[in-house]
C-alpha cells in the first residue's frame, strides 16, 4: 500500500512525500523531478502500476538523513509560521462530482426538497435509480483547499453542509490511479430552492477540500470496502458524528467514468468525488469557526476549519 502527500517547506518549497509509517520521505531528495504528484504522474505515463513502482523505487533511494525525513505529526498542522506543513495532495486541473450515488442521500434530499417546495418531489430518487447518474463540475484548483485550510460558507447561504466523500484520481485512458478524501462543501439551501441553482450551490471559494494523502490504487485495499467517518466540532465539542462504508455506493466507479468521459475531454490528474453516504441533519449546518474532520480507512483524516465568506 502506497500513500503519497504533498507538503511545503520554508527552505525548499513544494515537495512530494512517501508515507512510511509515521514518517514522510522526501522523494525529491532521490529524484529532483518529483516535487509534486503531477510530475510523478507524468513520469509514469499516467499508469497506476508505473506510478506505484516509481514511487517505491524513489523512496528506496531517499538518503537516510534527517533533512529528508519528516514526522507525520509535524507536517499535519495548519500552514502558519516558518514550518513545513501538509498541502493538497495534488493540484488537480479539474474536480468533478457525482451525486445521489448512495440510497441515504436520495432519501434525505427528496424529503428536504418536498418540504421546501410543498410537493412530493422525487427527482433525487429518480436519479438514484436511473441509468444516467448526476454529474457536475465541482472546482478548479484555486477553489480547493488542503488539510487545515479553511473551507467556505457562501455569503448568501444559511444552510451550508459538509458532504464527506471518497474521491478518485484519474490518470491516462480513464484509469483510476489513486484515492483521496473530498469534502464536497455545498450550499444546500440554494439547491433546494431550485435545482437549477446547483452550480451556485457547489462552486465557490473553499468549496472543496482534498487530502491529506493519495492512496495509490495499485496493490491498494478494496475501494468498495473502506470505512468513512465524519465529525463536526463546535466550541471544542463534537456536535455531529456518523459513519458509512464505500461499499454502500449504488454505482461502480467505471460506470461513473463512462458518463464523465462521454464527449468530454478529461485531463490526467482530474479528481472525481463519488458522492456521500453521510447526510448531516439541517440543524448541524456549518458555522464560522467549526472544524470538520473526515476520515477514510487507508487515507487518513482530513481536517478543515470553517470560514464565513
Amino acid at each position: 500500500m502506497v500513500r503519497l502527500v504533498q507538503f511545503n517547506t520554508p527552505e525548499l518549497g513544494p515537495r512530494l512525500g512517501y508515507v512510511q509509517g509515521e514518517k514522510v520521505l522526501d522523494l525529491a531528495a532521490a529524484e529532483p523531478a518529483f516535487t509534486d504528484f503531477m510530475a510523478l504522474l507524468q513520469w509514469a505515463g499516467g499508469k497506476a502500476a508505473d506510478l506505484a513502482g516509481y514511487a517505491r523505487k524513489a523512496a528506496e533511494r531517499v538518503p537516510d538523513e534527517l533533512q529528508h525525513v519528516y514526522d507525520w505529526q509535524e507536517l499535519d498542522r495548519p500552514p502558519v509560521g516558518n514550518q513545513a506543513y501538509l498541502a493538497m495532495p495534488l493540484t488537480p486541473p479539474e474536480v468533478w462530482g457525482f451525486g445521489v450515488t448512495y440510497q441515504r442521500s436520495a432519501e434525505v434530499r427528496d424529503a428536504d426538497v418536498a418540504s421546501e417546495l410543498d410537493s412530493s418531489a422525487s427527482i433525487y430518487d429518480r436519479v438514484y435509480h436511473s441509468e444516467r447518474p448526476e454529474c457536475f463540475f465541482k472546482a478548479t484548483a484555486p477553489r480547493c483547499v488542503g488539510p487545515h485550510e479553511p473551507i467556505g460558507i457562501r455569503s448568501d447561504s444559511r444552510l451550508t453542509a459538509t458532504e464527506p466523500e471518497l474521491a478518485y484520481v484519474l490518470g491516462e485512458g480513464r484509469e483510476i490511479v489513486g484515492y483521496t478524501i473530498c469534502n464536497d462543501v455545498s450550499a444546500w439551501d440554494l439547491e433546494r430552492a431550485n435545482p437549477l441553482y446547483l452550480p451556485q450551490s457547489k462552486i465557490f471559494a473553499g468549496c472543496c477540500a482534498l487530502g491529506p494523502a493519495i492512496l495509490l490504487a495499485h496493490d491498494g485495499p478494496d475501494p468498495y470496502d473502506l470505512d468513512i467517518s465524519c465529525r463536526i466540532v463546535r466550541d471544542r465539542e463534537t456536535i455531529f458524528s456518523d459513519t458509512t462504508n464505500s461499499g454502500r455506493i449504488g454505482r461502480r466507479y467505471e460506470e461513473l467514468n463512462e458518463y464523465l468521459y462521454r464527449d468530454n475531454p478529461i485531463p490526467a490528474g482530474t479528481v472525481v468525488s463519488t458522492g456521500t453516504g453521510i447526510m448531516v441533519p439541517n440543524e448541524f449546518a456549518l458555522r464560522d469557526g467549526d472544524t470538520v474532520e473526515i476520515g477514510i480507512e487507508g487515507i487518513g483524516i482530513l481536517s478543515n476549519p470553517v470560514r464565513q465568506l
